[in-house]
Order: C-alpha cells, then sequence, then structure tokens
C-alpha cells in the first residue's frame, strides 16, 4: 500500500509541474467552513506556508454550510466540510477527498451536580436521545435516578449549519439538526432555560459558564488544554460526557476513553468510540481542485498527514488515503459518476 501511495505522490507531482504553469492566476488559497477541521487546517497551513512562504491562505470558520455553500458558488477555493456530502451538493457540482477523522462528543460544565455519578455511570443513547431530542429527561436527577434531585437540564445547540449538529443528531437515531433546535424551542417555551450558540467555540464557553447545562462539541473544542507537549486535556469548566455503549449502567474499563485527547484519539481510530458521532472530515469544491489549490490539497494528502495525530484528528487508513489521491489526480470519485 506505501508502494501505491508511492506511485501517486510521484504521479501527482508530474501533474502539478505541467498544470502550475498554466492554471496558477493568483496567490492566495481562500478557506471556510467546518469549525471542526479548522484547527486541523489551521496547523497544515502554518506547517505547507512554512516551505511554500509565497502562497497566502486564508481561512475561516463559519460552519460545515456555509463552507460547502461557499465552495459550490466560487467565493472559497476550498469548502472544510464535516458531513456526508448530499445527492443536492453532488447535482450542484460538489467535488471532495477526505483528509481525517475526528468525532462529536456531548459536554457538560465541570461543576454539574451529578457529574461524579455520570462519569461513573456514564449515559446511554437512549438518554441521549430523551435529553436532547424528546425532552423525557429535564432533570439532572432524573437522568441519574434520583427524583430528590431537581436542578434542571439547561439545554443547548447550534444555530449554524453545521457537521457537528448533523453528526450528533444521526447518532441519536434517524434525527437531523433541526430536531435538536426543535428541542430547544420546546424546552423554552415550557420555560426551561435553552439556547442556540453560533459556532463550536460559543457552545463550548456556554457550557463553560452554566453547571446546569449540556450540549455538544468537536473534540479539538473540548480538549485544549495542553499539560505537556503530549498531554492535552479537557478545557477548565467542561468535561465530555462519556456514553455507555454497552448500556450496562456502568462505564466499563474499555468505555473510559476520555481522560485526555491522547485516549479519545485512540478509541476514534479504534472503532470502540461509535461512528456517528466519530465521522470523515473533507475538503470541497467546485467541480474539481485546480492549480495552487490543488498542489495544497495533494500536500495534505500526503506529507501533511504526519501532522493529523499530533493535532489531536485521527488519520484515514492508508488505503482510504490512496484513494482520496487517485480521486484528486482524476477530478471525480464513483458517488459522482453514479
Amino acid at each position: 500500500m506505501k508502494a501505491l501511495i508511492a506511485v501517486l505522490i510521484l504521479t501527482m507531482v508530474g501533474i502539478m509541474s505541467l498544470s502550475g504553469c498554466t492554471t496558477r492566476q493568483k496567490n492566495t488559497i481562500k478557506i471556510e467552513g467546518a469549525y471542526a477541521l479548522t484547527p486541523m487546517m489551521e496547523k497544515w497551513v502554518l506547517e505547507y506556508n512554512k516551505i511554500h512562504p509565497d502562497i497566502n491562505i486564508d481561512i475561516n470558520a463559519n460552519g460545515a454550510g456555509t463552507g460547502m455553500r461557499d465552495a459550490l458558488s466560487g467565493i472559497a477555493d476550498i469548502g472544510m466540510y464535516s458531513k456526508a456530502v448530499n445527492k443536492t451538493s453532488i447535482e450542484q457540482g460538489a467535488f471532495w477527498v477526505s483528509v481525517a477523522k475526528d468525532a462529536v462528543v456531548a459536554t457538560i460544565n465541570s461543576d454539574n451536580p451529578v457529574i461524579d455519578i455520570i462519569l461513573a455511570k456514564g449515559v446511554t443513547k437512549q438518554q441521549f436521545k430523551d435529553i436532547f431530542i424528546t425532552g423525557n429527561i429535564t432533570t439532572w436527577g432524573e437522568l441519574v435516578g434520583n427524583e430528590s434531585i431537581t436542578d434542571p437540564i439547561n439545554l443547548y445547540t447550534r444555530s449554524d449549519d453545521c457537521g457537528a449538529a448533523e453528526t450528533w443528531a444521526q447518532y441519536l437515531g434517524n434525527y437531523k439538526q433541526l430536531d435538536l433546535t426543535n428541542a430547544v424551542k420546546n424546552a423554552v417555551e415550557k420555560g426551561r432555560v435553552g439556547a442556540a450558540m453560533n459556532g463550536d467555540n460559543l457552545l463550548a464557553t456556554k457550557i463553560q459558564a452554566d453547571k446546569w447545562g449540556i450540549g455538544y462539541n468537536n473534540i479539538g473544542y473540548v480538549y485544549t488544554k495542553k499539560i505537556s507537549d503530549t498531554v492535552v486535556v479537557p478545557a477548565d469548566g467542561i468535561k465530555p460526557v462519556p456514553i455507555d455503549i454497552n448500556e450496562n449502567g456502568t462505564l466499563d474499563e474499555n468505555e473510559r476513553v476520555y481522560e485526555n485527547r491522547s485516549s479519545i484519539v485512540t478509541a476514534i481510530n479504534d472503532y470502540v468510540y461509535p461512528s456517528p458521532p466519530a465521522r470523515a472530515l473533507h475538503v470541497v469544491t467546485l467541480h474539481n481542485f485546480t492549480g495552487i489549490t490543488k498542489e495544497f490539497v495533494s500536500w495534505i494528502l500526503t506529507d501533511g498527514q504526519q501532522y493529523v495525530l499530533e493535532t489531536g484528528y485521527v488519520p484515514l487508513p492508508e488505503e482510504t488515503i490512496a484513494l482520496q489521491i487517485q480521486y484528486l489526480m482524476n477530478g471525480t470519485r464513483p458517488e459522482i459518476q453514479q
């Protein structure tokens, strides 16, 4: 497989040497889109500019939906996208390659009144559904089975068109971001506290400020406190909510994967953490990548992969990367040809 990737790289280099002189019309690449991919993209841009200081790359995190729309309209050269690319986008000319993987986690305040119970027992998918979708669980006491605890669950979601919301909704069942939004609206109408926040960072900040709050975040916005060169833990004031995957009422040893960024990344990589809410991340454009943008995406899929793990993301398997390089070279992929 490594030999195949090497051949693909050499072929790509040859193509770039021929195409660069004719298609390069500017030295700026504009990137818009998913908050989930932004920290990784910032690292890639930093390293790429060390070897290509003449290329200006502008990054703007504004949600996966905006990233797709701006890419298809030509406003952006690259859209960062954290959902599955749908048929409508394909019909409008979307072309994409997958570049890494991450996950969404439910988040609560570190001073939550029942946090010790939650960290010991975990929360099942049905319980999450009853919090985020149906509204059947409205207090922290109901969640942990103690009716004497009446502290309310304050419910938060995202207002921007984003992959995190779509991915979390898919994990809960056959749901969409709109279902999460409607659940918050229903909670507020019944006198509870809730809100839709614009962006990953604002949602994380809201959870840090509300000891009764619950939301969800991409792991890159949860694990931000650097303890050492190799250890990154959740930021002060926020904790990921562990999933009781086998629903046995206790958090088993193999389900205790949230201590630091390395542990959750390993769980995603080993398919211990479920998918969804783990998912692949993509870069998208209109029809196909060309010129300096194509060169940059090619670098991401080759030399740029060495930075994935250290930045807190999960590398895609070698065979998947090899396919993405083929798609990039050919300017098409099976989903588009169907």
